[in-house]
């Protein structure tokens, strides 16, 4: 039986929440897409969640007259699916320090550099590999941290590296980045599953496989 009950927070085209899902009905991972929340009700996510017959939900925060009463909500739904970790993919939102607290360390995030390079406000989707370029980096690459009170600065779990070409333009560098962020964002959940991620205030260490 699974013990680990994954709630994906996804606000775009949800390519990377596609990844983990088809590692879980595939088995690479060994834990259940349980839910896929998003803040944009046109995310392409949306569709993806519900190929997969995963449970989809839109919370807007702008619907609400307070964050009290979004947290109370995404609290809600959460505990109706009995979700005890939260996959974050692309979620264009600051995640509420209620919930950083409740989900300690059981909150990751998919970041397309190495951070603490190229991470914090305004860092996200294109602007990354721009400024990656503009920067004249030979190497750029994935980065999968648990969630802490500032943007892209928890501790980081999981890295990759991509070779910074030439010739690259932000698309292309971006392309392949992407393709490294499918397949370390399943695998980096996985060490989680098998309860193998110990955290030491800012270090993560990785134990050996039970």
């Amino acid at each position: 039986m699974r013990n680990m009950r994954i709630a994906i927070f996804a606000s775009g085209n949800g390519s990377n929440a596609e990844s983990v899902m088809r590692a879980s009905r595939e088995g690479r991972l060994e834990a259940d897409v349980e839910l896929v929340l998003s803040n944009n009700p046109k995310a392409g996510v949306l569709e993806k969640a519900q190929a997969y017959e995963v449970k989809h939900s839109v919370i807007e925060s702008s619907d609400f007259n307070s964050d009290a009463e979004y947290v109370k909500t995404v609290f809600e739904l959460l505990d109706a699916e009995k979700i005890n970790f939260i996959a974050l993919a692309g979620f264009l939102k600051m995640i509420q320090p209620e919930l950083i607290e409740r989900y300690n360390n059981r909150i990751t995030n998919i970041h397309p550099a190495l951070l603490p390079s190229f991470g914090g406000r305004g860092f996200y989707g294109k602007r990354v590999h721009e400024a990656v370029l503009a920067a004249g980096c030979k190497v750029s690459g994935v980065t999968v941290h648990l969630v802490d009170k500032e943007y892209d600065r928890g501790p980081i779990v999981a890295q990759t590296c991509v070779s910074v070409l030439d010739d690259d333009t932000p698309d292309t560098l971006a392309e392949r980045v992407l393709i490294e962020e499918h397949k370390i964002y399943p695998d980096a959940l996985q060490l989680f599953a098998e309860n193998r991620v110990v955290v030491n205030g800012r270090k993560v260490t990785i134990t050996g496989k039970a």
